[in-house]
C-alpha cells in the first residue's frame, strides 16, 4: 500500500471511470470481462489521464449473477479470473485451445454476457489446471499450502460449504442439503463416516475449491500491483447484504437475523414496478445481527475489510444507510406478487400485523433518530479501523435520515454527490463548487439511466405540449450546473451537450469525479434496472475491445482527455 500515498490525497482532484467488470471487452477475454482485462483497462484509461477505475462486486455470486447476491463476503466469483495460460500458469495450452473451441469462444465474445455458457467454460479450464495442479511438487505446492493456512479462518468453512453444494448436485440452497450439512460441525462428523472412495472423492472437491481460491487471490493481488505501477487507484464495493444461502450464513448463522428481508424503501427515482414504487426494494438479504456481531468485535467484518484491503486502494459502501437504520420486510421477495397490490391493512392480515419497516428503529422520534445515529458512527468506526482514514466511501443515497451525513462528515468519510438530487431550496441544482472535498461525484450508479438516456428522454417530452415546459427547464437547470447555459434548447443529445456533462461533473469541488463507462462514450446502455427481472440486467458489454475504443470512441474520448486538463484533474500535457 505504500505507493498509494502518492496519488491517493484529498487534496489532489481526481477523475475515474466506473464499470462493472464484466462490461469491458479486453483481448483476450472469453465472454465476460475479468482481471487481464481490468489490467488493460488500467493501462487505457492511465495514459487519458484518469486516475481511478471504479468496479462493482466482485465476490463470489449465485445463480441470478447479479454482483450484490453473494455466496461469500470474501471468496472471488470465479468469472472475474483469467482463464488462460498466461495467468493460470497450471493450465496447458493445449487444453485452453481444446477447451474454448468446445465451448464456441468466438460466438461468447460478442454480444451480451451468456452466464450459463461462460461459467460452464470457466470452471472446465478451472477444472483442467487444477488436474495438471494435482501432480505439481515443489515451491508451488508449498505456496498453496501456505495459502491455506493464512486464510484458514474464513477458507475452511468457505470450501466445506461448496464442495458440500457440488456435493448435493450444485445445489446452492443450502436449507435443501440433508440434516448431516446444515452446518459445518455436522458435516466434518458425516465426513467421518465416509467409506474411502467417498473421502477422497469429497476431499478432491474441498481441495478444488481452496486452490480455485488461490488463484484468485494471486491474480487479484497482481492487478493490484499492476494499478500500483500506473499510479492508479481501483476502488471495490462491499455490498450491504450477503445471501440468505450463502457461506457466511451457514457457517455463522447466529450472527445474521434470517426472520426478515433487507432493502430499500420506495425511493421517487425507481419507476421499474408497481412493487417496488409500492413497498421499496426487497432484496432477500438477511439482516446483521449487531448485537452477536458485537461479541467478538465485530471478527466478520474486520476479516472482510481486511481481506478487501489487500487489493483495493477505495471501498465503496454499498448502502451505507442501512449500517444506521434498514429497511426490511416481514416477507421473501419470492412473495412479492402477492402483495404488491395490497394496502397495509390487507398486509397485515397475511404478515400477522408485519409490515416493512426500519430497523433497529425508525425515526419517528428524537431518541430513535439518536439511537440509529449512534449505531451508524460506531459501525463506521469499526470499519475505519480496518481500513484507515479517507479508504472508505459511503454510498449514502436514497432515502437519507437528516443525521447520516452530518455524521459521515465528522468521520471523514466522503459520501456520494448526485447533481440532480443535490438542490437548494429554490430547486436549482447545488453549483459543484459547493461540494464538499470529500465526497464523489457521479450523474449515475449502474442502477440509474446513462446521461444521454436522461437527455433524449426530456428532449422527447419537450415535443409534448404537455410536458414542453417542464423538461426545457430540466435540461436548462442542468446545462446551468455544467456551466453551459448557452447552450439552445431542446435540442438533441449533440457532441456539445455531451462534452458539457464530462466537464461539467469534473469542474465540481469533490475530490473524486467519476463518470460511468457508458457516459464517457455517450451511450445508452444500462446496466440494471431496479425490480426488473430477467436477462436485461448484469449483462450489457461496451461495444468494442479496449484497443478500439481509441478509434471507435474517439471524439468522446478526447472530450473526457480535455476535460480533465481543463478542470486540473491531471496536469496537461
Amino acid at each position: 500500500m505504500n505507493n498509494e500515498n502518492q496519488f491517493l490525497s484529498p487534496e489532489k482532484k481526481i477523475g475515474g471511470i466506473l464499470t462493472p467488470l464484466s462490461a469491458i471487452r479486453g483481448q483476450y477475454d472469453i465472454g465476460i470481462g475479468d482481471t487481464e482485462s481490468l489490467v488493460e483497462l488500467a493501462g487505457w484509461a492511465a495514459k487519458k489521464g484518469f486516475r481511478l477505475i471504479q468496479i462493482l462486486p466482485v465476490n463470489e455470486t449465485g445463480n441470478d449473477n447479479s454482483p450484490y447476491n453473494l455466496i461469500s463476503s470474501i471468496a472471488y466469483e470465479p468469472c472475474t479470473l483469467a482463464t488462460n495460460p498466461r495467468w493460470l500458469p497450471d493450465l496447458a495450452e493445449s487444453d485452453f485451445k481444446k477447451i474454448t473451441k468446445k465451448h464456441g469462444v468466438e460466438s461468447l465474445r460478442e454480444g451480451k454476457v451468456q452466464y450459463a455458457k461462460v461459467k460452464a467454460m470457466k470452471q472446465e479450464l478451472l477444472a483442467a489446471a487444477f488436474e495438471n495442479f494435482q501432480k505439481a511438487k515443489g515451491a508451488r505446492v508449498r505456496q498453496f499450502e501456505k495459502f491455506m493456512e493464512e486464510e484458514s479462518e474464513w477458507l475452511r468453512d468457505y470450501a466445506l460449504f461448496r464442495a458440500l453444494g457440488a456435493w448435493n448436485n450444485n445445489d446452492e440452497v443450502f436449507t435443501n442439503w440433508p440434516a448431516e450439512h446444515q452446518n459445518p460441525e455436522a458435516s466434518r462428523e458425516w465426513h467421518s463416516t465416509l467409506t474411502s472412495n467417498d473421502e477422497r472423492r469429497f476431499d478432491g472437491l474441498v481441495r478444488y475449491f481452496n486452490y480455485i481460491q488461490w488463484v484468485a487471490m494471486t491474480q487479484w493481488r497482481a492487478v493490484r500491483e499492476e494499478f500500483d505501477k500506473l499510479g492508479m487507484a481501483l476502488m471495490g464495493d462491499i455490498p450491504v447484504g450477503v445471501s440468505l444461502y450463502s457461506a457466511d450464513v451457514w457457517a455463522e448463522p447466529e450472527i445474521f437475523d434470517k426472520t426478515r428481508s433487507s432493502g430499500a424503501p420506495p425511493e421517487k427515482v425507481f419507476k421499474s414496478d408497481p412493487f417496488t414504487e409500492h413497498w421499496g426494494q426487497n432484496w432477500g438479504f438477511p439482516l446483521y445481527n449487531w448485537q452477536a456481531m458485537s461479541r467478538d468485535n465485530f471478527a466478520w467484518w474486520r476479516r472482510r475489510l481486511r481481506a478487501s484491503r489487500e487489493v483495493f486502494h477505495l471501498l465503496r459502501v454499498d448502502h451505507a444507510l442501512g449500517f444506521f437504520r434498514i429497511w426490511n420486510f416481514p416477507w421473501r421477495p419470492q412473495e412479492n406478487d402477492r402483495f404488491t397490490f395490497l394496502s397495509p391493512e390487507q398486509a397485515k392480515e397475511i404478515t400477522g400485523g408485519a409490515l416493512p419497516c426500519f430497523l433497529p428503529r425508525d425515526d419517528s422520534t428524537p431518541e430513535n433518530g439518536d439511537y440509529n445515529r449512534r449505531q451508524g458512527e460506531m459501525l463506521f468506526r469499526v470499519f475505519l479501523e480496518e481500513t484507515g482514514p479517507h479508504r472508505l466511501i459511503a454510498e449514502d443515497l436514497g432515502e437519507v435520515a437528516p443525521y447520516v451525513r452530518p455524521a459521515l462528515q465528522a468521520l471523514e468519510i466522503p459520501g456520494f454527490k448526485i447533481p440532480f438530487w443535490e438542490t437548494g431550496e429554490n430547486g436549482a441544482l447545488l453549483a459543484g463548487s459547493s461540494y464538499q472535498r470529500l465526497s464523489l461525484a457521479t450523474f449515475a450508479t449502474h442502477d440509474h439511466p446513462t446521461i444521454r438516456q436522461y437527455w433524449e428522454n426530456w428532449n422527447a417530452d419537450a415535443a409534448q405540449a404537455e410536458t414542453r415546459e417542464k423538461s426545457i427547464h430540466e435540461m436548462r437547470v442542468v446545462l446551468d450546473f455544467c456551466g453551459r447555459r448557452e447552450i439552445e434548447v431542446p435540442c438533441s443529445f449533440t457532441p456539445e451537450v455531451h462534452a458539457a456533462f464530462i466537464e461539467g461533473l469534473f469542474a465540481c469541488e469533490s475530490w473524486l469525479a467519476v463518470h460511468m463507462i457508458t457516459d464517457i462514450f455517450g451511450l445508452s446502455d444500462r446496466f440494471n434496472v431496479p425490480g426488473a427481472i430477467g436477462d436485461q440486467n448484469w449483462t450489457t458489454r461496451i461495444e468494442g475491445a479496449i484497443k478500439e475504443w481509441d478509434q471507435l470512441y474517439k471524439n468522446q474520448v478526447l472530450l473526457s482527455v480535455e476535460a480533465l486538463q481543463k478542470t486540473g484533474r491531471v496536469p496537461a500535457a
